[in-house]
């Protein structure tokens, strides 16, 4: 199908009308023009579930396994079929583009926004980025592809530099926007909040060239939100500032137009790309929309299938697959088997209709067997909502909550009745500029007795009512400089308070609106609930140790919270939070058979790994997470995950970790050498490597052919007979890497070239022959990709260290 050719139109639009197209009409969407067909276009986060326009309970949406998660599978096609899901919910929701993938490196462990981004490896990022953007477009909804580029950290976001070598932008931090460009033809990219080199990214040559030129981008590149600041971004090749409808440009760029500073030319590019936007999104009349095939995806179970299929078995001493026909009690332990984290925090959170954790799934696979929980260590922290089903709207007299805005005067300017007591408003119909207070009432019935903190989470001042009687004025500290992170993981305040359980509270919270941290006058977020409540450590882990004591096996839920993983920070280490490790030790040693799931979005320190019988990771494994994991649990389901980044013995190991700016700038000066390729230069043993994975059978590979010369600048071919040695069918990830130990240019000591998933059934083989690209052995030189003519050795294995030597590629210079 040819591409639509709208540029015509541009000739339509006077210059105030082209400049007003290349700022958002809003938080989400962009300004219509009827006069020539011109729909507004709705932009939703996020990577790994769309939200909609409104961060709304009553409209929820599918809560997908995170993007660790799905690079954990290592499957181009699970990706693909990951973006055709998200399709589905967008067109769902009229939402013409997803603000996904994020597709920034895993540089150091402790980048806040680990689990929304791929992998520590350029090549695996690069290959599933393409994927998800081919699996969304095809289904007629647009990629924007984050966040270009070098935002691989939270910490001054806004505005520290990147400072890093053009050979390491060009080889590693540009090629999955690359691929993403050029493969799949992406028909958006976000440009970052960060500085590359002291340029802002929405300044940079670099949305010129590489994007524009060498890739031949045709697509908008959109702001993250406020990342535009100047005028100058609009000489750049920056297409569209978001949010709207305040910005930099505006007036001021019809200003600029017309004394000359801007050329007009330029402005017409702009609008070009954004009215092509329009035409391939079905957002102008007049033009087909791009092609969109029909999915036929059972979305539910694709996200309980993803999440077994990203799920990665660290360790396991036989005791997996459980035999469910010999089970007669479990013990499962851990705050996070009850309050799971299904996603991490921050702009890509979603609204699920429903979430199944690990114990209500482990109970859903075993019900005839005893399941006895004990939570062991208190994790989560902060305010947790009221659940729904122990609160009254008193206007209604229905499950949920009364929402009053109300002006200075106390009069009403909106109200809204809700099913949830945490509350964020993003754009929707809520005046939340014109308003000074946000009431919240309902009626909270507490099912278990006893003192408690009661309070709201929010950046700002405000009242607490209790059966009438108010309280004094409570005020909660901004929670540093990022708007973000002020905004979706404020810190909390509350009052003590006594209940008894089945005695209905009276709650009327008063939140004043102009109290808020700067640069949210435009978006409000609040949370009325409880805190948790005083308890002792110690008698809690005690308890959880006595509840393993004769089961014949604990299941230990361990992980991070959403203070530790989030969009707006970044971690300050790697140790799970609260005493787990202590309860998995105290666990471990009644020498009940134990099995450790890690339910976090990165990595963690495991100082007990040796201690137990089997380690899982499901990372933020969606909301079929507990479902996904009891199939993995009981052996219905492989474990068919390898690690796409390494994880640590200890924190001190970790070759490449400072997130932190100093002077404003961070300092990428280990150049190429991040992640695996980091730890094979410096020597040290990880806890578990790169690309590392088991499984529930046995596999030999055997018998590789390598093509053995090749002209520069051409593909060759690796070949391999993978056969399945075990008893039953499974799943092996199949990883190609590429060494040069006589080399006259810096290089990794191997890294990854090629990699394929493989399932077979016992006793069967199958022979697999993995493509390795030309720029797999190309380097960045001043000027353009060298290629260095001589030998290449290449490694076939299933992990960055479980490899054997193939053979050889002699590369011939032309």
């Amino acid at each position: 199908m040819p591409e639509p050719d709208p540029s015509h139109l541009v000739d339509r639009l006077t210059l105030e009308q082209k400049v007003q197209l290349l700022t958002g009409k809003d938080f989400w969407s962009t300004w219509p023009m009827e006069h020539i067909g011109l729909r507004s276009l709705l932009f939703s986060d996020g990577p790994a579930g769309v939200r909609g326009e409104t961060w709304d309970e009553r409209s929820p949406s599918l809560n997908l396994p995170s993007a660790t998660t799905l690079s954990s599978s290592w499957d181009s096609e699970l990706a693909y079929r990951y973006g055709e899901v998200l399709a589905g919910e967008a067109r769902r929701k009229g939402v013409h583009v997803v603000l996904g993938p994020t597709i920034n490196l895993h540089r150091s462990p402790l980048g806040g926004r680990h689990f929304e981004a791929f992998s520590e490896d350029p090549v695996l990022t690069a290959d599933l980025a393409a994927a998800y953007v081919h699996g969304l477009q095809d289904h007629g909804v647009g990629a924007a592809p984050k966040h270009y580029v070098g935002n691989d950290y939270e910490t001054e976001r806004f505005t520290a530099s990147t400072e890093v070598s053009e050979r390491a932008l060009r080889e590693l931090y540009l090629l999955a926007f690359e691929k993403a460009v050029v493969d799949a033809r992406a028909w958006m990219v976000m440009s970052a909040y960060n500085s590359v080199n002291g340029v802002r990214a929405t300044e940079h040559p670099l949305l010129e060239t590489p994007l524009k030129t060498e890739w031949g981008f045709d697509g908008v590149v959109i702001s993250d939100w406020t990342a535009v600041r100047s005028l100058e971004a609009a000489t750049s090749e920056q297409d569209l500032v978001m949010p709207g409808p305040d910005g930099p440009w505006g007036p001021a760029l019809v200003d600029a137009v017309r004394d000359g500073r801007v050329p007009e030319a330029a402005i017409d590019r702009k609008v070009r790309r954004l009215l092509l936007l329009a035409a391939r999104a079905g957002g102008l009349d007049g033009f087909e929309p791009a092609l969109a095939r029909r999915s036929t995806v059972d979305s539910v179970a694709f996200a309980r299938a993803a999440a077994a299929e990203g799920t990665v078995l660290l360790a396991n001493d036989g005791i997996l697959p459980l035999d469910a026909g010999r089970l007669r009690r479990v013990a499962v332990l851990g705050d996070n088997a009850r309050f799971a984290r299904t996603q991490g925090g921050g702009s890509a959170t979603v609204v699920p209709a429903r979430v199944t954790g690990p114990l209500d799934g482990i109970r859903a696979a075993l019900p005839g067997v005893q399941v006895d929980y004990a939570p062991g260590v208190i994790v989560q922290d902060g305010i947790t909502e009221l659940p729904l089903a122990q609160i009254v709207n008193p206007a209604t007299g229905q499950p949920g909550l009364r929402v009053r805005f109300l002006d200075d005067t106390g009069a009403e300017l909106y109200t809204e009745d809700r099913r949830s007591t945490a509350l964020v408003y993003f754009g929707g119909d809520a005046p939340i500029a014109a308003a000074t207070t946000i009431e919240l009432s309902t009626r909270w019935t507490p099912a278990e007795p006893g003192p408690i903190r009661l309070g709201y989470a929010a950046v700002g001042r405000g009242r607490i009512h209790v059966d009438g009687v108010p309280h004094e004025v409570v005020a909660a500290q901004e929670a540093g400089d990022d708007p973000g992170a002020a905004l979706l993981f404020p810190p909390s305040a509350g009052i003590p308070l006594t209940v008894t359980a089945g005695t209905p509270v009276e709650v009327r919270v008063e939140f004043e609106l102009a109290s808020r941290a700067p640069g949210l006058e435009n978006a409000c977020a609040i949370t009325v609930g409880t805190e948790p409540a005083d308890h002792d450590a110690e008698s809690l882990i005690e308890e959880a140790a006595r509840t393993a004591i004769g089961a014949d096996v604990a299941i230990v839920v361990v992980g991070t919270s959403a203070r530790v993983e989030s969009e707006g920070f970044d971690r300050t280490g790697l140790e799970l939070p609260g005493r787990q490790d202590d309860l998995v030790r105290a666990v471990a040693a009644t020498g009940t058979p134990t099995v450790v799931v890690v339910n976090s979005g990165s990595p963690v320190l495991l100082p007990w790994r040796d201690d137990v019988s089997a380690i899982l990771v499901p990372y933020f494994g969606g909301q079929e997470m507990g479902h996904a994991l009891a199939d993995v649990l009981c052996g219905r389901a492989e474990p068919g995950g390898h690690l796409p980044t390494t994880w640590p013995k200890t924190t001190e190991d970790v070759p490449v970790l400072d997130v932190t700016p100093a002077d404003g700038k961070v300092d990428y000066g280990e150049g190429i050498h991040i992640g695996y390729r980091a730890w094979l230069k410096t020597g040290a043993e990880p806890a578990f490597p790169f690309g590392h994975g088991l499984g529930y059978t046995t596999w030999a590979l055997t018998d590789p052919q390598v093509e053995p010369t090749a002209a520069a600048g051409t593909d060759v071919a690796v070949t391999v007979s993978v056969t399945n040695t075990g008893s039953r069918a499974g799943k092996q990830v199949v990883q190609v890497y590429l060494s040069r130990p006589e080399s006259a240019v810096d290089r990794p000591v191997r890294w990854l070239a090629a990699h394929a998933v493989v399932r077979a059934e016992p006793g069967q083989s199958r022979t697999v022959t993995l493509p390795v690209p030309a720029r797999a052995f190309a380097d960045w030189q001043p000027g353009g990709w060298n290629y260095e003519p001589g030998v290449f050795g290449v490694l076939v294995g299933t992990s960055v260290t479980e490899v054997a030597t193939a053979g050889a590629v002699h590369l011939k210079a032309v």
